[in-house]
């Protein structure tokens, strides 16, 4: 699938495992059908909702591969193939590339800070090395570290083959420099919000769209509001905008997200696995009751009594 149709809402799917951390294939692969069947215009797996950061290599190249088998080119895929080191992106990329992927997302090495020239090397590397697609993931609050908006125009120009960045950002104006300064000096470059509720900027400034979790469990949410973006009908952006805004109070819930986002999914009539990969602690029975009361004040859930 071309990268030009990388656009509007991708969410980040969470990856479906057994207690015993295994992939529950049946499970991956209902949530992948009825996001499928949501409206939403992509899908990333193995990004930081997926988990990749606990898993072992194996885990992450076995669901990269019933990925690409399962969604077969319906939408466009994103595999997210971050490590720390170069040659291990690499080599998650080349498999990428080898089970139908459309595009890869990587996020800046993580543990040791790096020069802005140690930076540009790697991802240079990446790029002249892979023929896929490479994607930039900006995290500065998981990475300690932020791909700076000079750096980033540095490798868009230098780089036809990095297309875009998913900036997950608290600030709206970083996003918005990227837009302008790298977005501006090469338009087809693509720029997506990583936190939900800052989407609206994004696609306000010139952005194409986001990465919203929750899109997994709300699509009629986050695909509204890119739909009425995109057709100019401000009266419905409002009102979906409110409701993606009580919407995201689902990640003050529980550090790291991942077992409220699976909650939210089985809230909302999937049945699937909720378990977490180890370190990760599956939400309370008291965070799963204020999730309940999330939803419901979004108006995703009815209200009860």
């Amino acid at each position: 699938m071309p990268i030009s149709a990388l656009k509007g809402i991708i969410p980040p799917v969470p990856t479906i495992v057994d207690d015993q951390g295994h992939l529950d294939q049946a499970g991956m692969a209902a949530l992948l059908e009825r996001l499928i069947a949501s409206g939403v215009n992509g899908l990333l797996l193995l990004g930081s909702g997926g988990e990749f950061c606990h898993m072992p290599p194996a885990l992450r190249k076995e669901v990269a591969a019933f990925a690409g088998r399962q969604v077969a080119g319906r939408l466009p895929l994103l595999l997210g193939i971050s490590a720390p080191g170069t040659e291990e992106v690499i080599d998650y990329g080349r498999h990428a590339a080898s089970v139908g992927a459309d595009a890869a997302l990587v996020v800046n090495p993580y543990y040791a800070h790096l020069t802005e020239e140690a930076l540009f090397r790697h991802y240079r590397r990446i790029a002249e090395t892979l023929e896929l697609p490479v994607i930039l993931y900006n995290f500065p609050a998981l990475t300690g570290q932020e791909l700076t908006v000079g750096l980033v125009r540095r490798l868009a120009l230098a780089c036809p083959n990095i297309v875009g960045i998913k900036d997950t950002v608290e600030n709206p104006g970083h996003t918005r420099e990227l837009v302008v300064a790298v977005k501006g000096a090469r338009p087809d470059f693509l720029v997506f919000s990583g936190f939900d509720e800052l989407m609206i900027d994004n696609l306000l400034d010139g952005g194409d769209g986001g990465v919203p979790a929750t899109a997994n469990f709300a699509p009629d949410i986050c695909c509204g509001i890119y739909r009425a973006f995109c057709e100019q009908d401000f009266a419905s952006l409002l009102l979906l905008q409110r409701r993606l805004a009580r919407l995201s109070r689902i990640y003050a819930l529980d550090t790291p997200f991942f077992g409220v986002v699976k909650e939210a999914i089985r809230l909302t009539g999937l049945d699937i696995s909720p378990a977490v990969l180890s370190p990760t602690l599956p939400p309370s029975d008291e965070t799963k009751a204020e999730l309940k009361k999330v939803l419901i004040t979004a108006g995703v859930l009815p209200a009860t009594g």
